[in-house]
């Protein structure tokens, strides 16, 4: 715990180690102080690109060599600032120390697989606690060397700290046998690394080009394009770089849209806090305490400890209650605290009081996240399914920067010369920081009455005894059942893992033990199948064959009996045609099973006979008789009759 720590901070620590800095920066560098903002803006997004690629490469490959290999190239990023002198060479630094972000996910993964289960909680809670930890230690950092030494000294310390923990994690960590394996996906990952860039360069750029500007709305565009061609994309492939079924369960979603709303409420805190510090007392705003950057750092040092000092809390009411309290109550903590806010902003004491309660609210709120994000994805997908939930927090952090300034800008104050952001504005963030964490809170409420978060859903699968299952599910014609999921159960009926299958019909669980399990089979439009398994040491199931399709069949007849070549149309209640089909010789129709819902069957008769009924789907193969008498356009009371078969 204490070296993932420790790893964690050094990379968090380079986000904000240049920020007091980037005044200076177009004269130290040559440049302009817009160009000077790409040593940010260059981090950001190479730690958004790394984030959801190195997760992902972690679960595939090791979770300790991907771990090793981002601390490496941070290291040589900050040797690079260090020798530096010259805008590009160090951008090329800033980008490779951005790298660093991935490691966060992958650190909070190897603690799943190698704690105790009673541990991992608050392992969790320290490892989530680094982002805001280094980000916070950064500031008093950075301003003390910007006052007395050469600003070289921010990469060489970077480095120097870096490599140390790069030795520290070769020593200590040991490597998880969890692997999946197989071929990384590049084309989703050069797809979403495209969506990422244009979406937050839109969002980091807007303020300086304009919102309306046409750069900043074609890169929004482009973003969004891509990224719903991204989704039908990861379906079709075998090793997808994001599971999209699986984050499309409401167990992940919900935490993944909360990860954006709490990074949002997490970043206006730091933001405004630091300008309520900064801002002159003769503003005319009637906030502003007028502290240089290094005092301002030094004040904004309780708010980083504040993280720190909530782990153990947020590990205990993890343990006791659930992560779903801890979120909740976390979520409500920020929220109440932001209304408080908006009334006590004016003294220093009241000031600092604030952003370290709102910091102890987004601690837990954070602790909580990546517990919830393991509990509902298979083991093999915990380091990127925090990647994505991470890569989201990130989102949300540019979104509070893009819409701090936006607002700011909106209202502001002269005085002289001099342009500030008026106190108005930057309540009305506080406003909207206070509806962020109030949405998690509801998004939490739904979370207590789902079974994914169970902690006794799943066997406990510890790190000396870890074993890969690997096999197929195929249909009886040997093709295989793409949109499966395969959940195995230990022989008294408790939850091991769970995986869904990928294109090719093959899936990957993890089990605690060579031994025998039970493993359920299942897709949509098929009936499910389980069989017992002896896992032995290659770890290979075989195939598991789905035999029959679930299907709506029945016959459509009149009074003089069955009724050969009537179409049979299936619509929803709504009006539109789900599918159609024609009886056979016999009078039998037939359709594959739609998703559970509402329809209405219609039966056309030659004769121009009709009758219709309603139907309900309902998780089962159903059997429905159409009956058509020759009374044109009356219905009898068994045709109006609705069908519900469960």
């Amino acid at each position: 715990m204490l070296a993932l720590s420790l790893c964690g901070t050094v990379v968090s620590l380079q986000q904000t180690l240049v920020l007091p800095m980037l005044p200076d920066f177009p004269a130290l560098l040559g440049t302009t102080a817009e160009n000077a903002s790409w040593l940010v803006t260059a981090t950001l997004l190479s730690g958004a690109l790394a984030t959801a690629s190195i997760s992902r490469l972690a679960d595939m490959f090791g979770k300790k060599r991907m771990l090793v290999i981002t601390l490496g190239i941070t290291v040589l990023g900050s040797l690079l600032g260090s020798v530096s002198g010259t805008l590009a060479w160090t951008l090329v630094a800033r980008v490779l120390q951005g790298v660093g972000m991935a490691l966060v996910p992958v650190g909070i993964a190897i603690m799943r697989d190698e704690l105790p289960r009673h541990r991992v909680p608050l392992g969790v809670a320290l490892m989530s606690a680094t982002l805001a930890i280094g980000a916070g230690v950064g500031l008093p950092v950075s301003g003390l060397i910007a006052e007395y030494l050469d600003w070289h000294a921010i990469f060489w310390l970077t480095g120097a700290v870096g490599a140390v923990m790069l030795v520290v994690a070769l020593r200590v960590l040991s490597e998880s046998p969890v692997r999946t394996g197989g071929s990384f996906d590049y084309g989703g990952a050069i797809v979403l690394s495209a969506a990422l860039t244009a979406g937050l360069l839109a969002l980091s750029k807007g303020g300086q080009w304009g919102w309306s500007s046409p750069l900043t709305l074609l890169l929004g565009g482009t973003g969004v394009l891509l990224l719903v061609v991204f989704v039908p994309l990861e379906t079709r492939v075998r090793n997808p770089l994001i599971d999209v079924r699986v984050t499309a369960r409401p167990a992940v979603l919900f935490v993944n849209v909360a990860a954006v709303l709490a990074g949002f409420a997490m970043f206006t805190n730091m933001l405004i806090t630091t300008q309520l510090l900064q801002l002159p007392t003769s503003s005319g705003t009637g906030l502003g305490l007028g502290l240089d950057m290094l005092r301002t750092g030094l004040w904004m040092a309780p708010t980083a400890l504040a993280f720190g000092a909530m782990a153990p809390v947020s590990a205990a009411v993890t343990r006791r209650w659930g992560a779903q309290t801890t979120l909740l109550v976390g979520a409500l903590v920020m929220a109440f605290s932001y209304v408080a806010r908006v009334f006590l902003s004016t003294d220093l004491w009241q000031v600092v009081t604030g952003s370290v309660v709102v910091s102890a609210g987004t601690a837990l709120v954070y602790a909580a996240m990546p517990t919830l994000v393991m509990r509902a994805v298979p083991v093999t997908e915990t380091a990127s399914a925090n990647g994505l939930n991470t890569l989201l927090r990130s989102v949300g952090t540019s979104a509070a920067s893009a819409a701090v300034a936006a607002v700011t800008a909106m209202g502001v104050v002269r005085v002289g010369d001099q342009v500030f952001p008026s106190a108005h504005s930057l309540m009305l963030v506080f406003w909207a920081s206070s509806a962020a964490a109030l949405v998690v809170a509801m998004l939490a409420l739904p979370m207590f009455g789902m079974r994914d978060y169970a902690e006794h859903s799943r066997e406990s699968v510890g790190h000396l005894g870890d074993v890969l299952v690997h096999g197929r599910v195929m249909s009886a014609g040997g093709a295989p059942v793409g949109h499966a999921v395969v959940t195995f159960l230990t022989p008294t009926g408790q939850q091991v893992d769970w995986g869904t299958v990928d294109p090719d019909g093959e899936f990957t669980v993890a089990v605690p033990r060579l031994g025998r399990y039970v493993m359920v089979a299942a897709a949509d439009g098929w009936h499910p199948q389980s069989r017992t398994v002896e896992v032995s040491g290659d770890g290979d199931t075989g195939s598991t064959v789905l035999v029959d399709l679930l299907t709506l069949s029945g016959t459509a007849h009149d009074a003089a009996g069955s009724v050969a070549g009537a179409v049979v149309v299936l619509t929803r209640q709504g009006g539109d045609v789900v599918d159609r089909a024609w009886t056979d010789a016999s009078g039998r129709y037939e359709f594959l099973l739609p998703v559970n819902g509402q329809y209405v069957l219609t039966a056309l008769l030659p004769n121009g006979a009709t009758s219709a009924r309603a139907v309900t789907v309902w998780s089962g193969a159903l059997t429905i008789d159409l009956v058509v008498e020759e009374r044109g356009a009356e219905s009898s009371d068994e045709e109006a009759r609705q069908e519900v078969v469960r």
